[in-house]
């Protein structure tokens, strides 16, 4: 882990907000790799804190379902099984093309997703694209009126893109998918809301076939 950014005196909250976000980070692109041990004390140290803000951080990771804490051996990386990944997209797919067929039938606003296609495809690197990319389905569903469904689909978004990771790194598909991300922006863009949530359903279904139902074969034992 390459992360030595100190947070000196800040404030003990923000400095537990702080080292949540960089570690957080740190695990989504990769930097952290699942499984990997999450030592307090090396943390701590890389990123000048006490091991307070770092034992509260984990333990924020945790209720995310980024990070394993248990007795005795410490926290780690999540590793997703088949099954977790599995269980995970098929609430996604239950969730997220109704809440964007509300959030268009209401006339979201869609600047936001056509801002975060530009920042998909202007990103240099995995961890820049995939930021992007889920700013773009978050637009598109966030103004669906229901606060407890956009809060349970906030919830899956960090499970899902540390899942996707793994799964790009194995068979990247970004040029794929930043064509069905046109579509469906297309599709939210002339008021479709019934065709927008569609393309949203075939888009993570086939990702889901592709990737997580029937993961490609890995070469060079990755």
């Amino acid at each position: 882990m390459t992360v030595t950014s100190p947070l000196g005196q800040v404030a003990t909250t923000s400095r537990t907000t702080h080292v949540l976000e960089i570690v957080k980070n740190a695990i989504l692109n990769g930097q952290l790799a699942p499984g990997q041990a999450l030592v307090e004390s090396e943390l701590a140290s890389r990123l000048g804190v006490s091991k307070t803000p770092v034992r509260e951080a984990l333990k924020t990771l945790e209720g995310t379902g980024l990070v394993v804490i248990r007795p005795y051996t410490g926290a780690t990386v999540r590793v997703f099984s088949d099954d977790d990944a599995v269980a995970i997209y098929d609430m996604r797919l239950l969730l997220e093309p109704e809440a964007v067929r509300r959030s268009i039938a209401a006339g979201a606003d869609l600047d936001e997703a056509a801002g975060a296609l530009e920042r998909a495809r202007a990103a240099g690197d995995g961890s820049g694209r995939s930021i992007a990319n889920r700013e773009f389905h978050r637009a598109l569903y966030r103004h669906s009126g229901n606060p407890l469904l956009l809060q349970t689909l906030d919830g899956l978004r960090d499970q899902i893109a540390l899942i996707s990771a793994g799964s790009w790194a194995r068979s990247a598909s970004w040029e794929q998918e930043a064509g069905e991300h046109d579509r469906i922006l297309a599709a939210a863009r002339d008021g479709d809301a019934e065709g927008t949530a569609r393309l949203v359903r075939e888009h993570i279904g086939d990702f889901a076939r592709r990737h997580i139902i029937a993961p490609p074969a890995r070469e060079g034992g990755a």
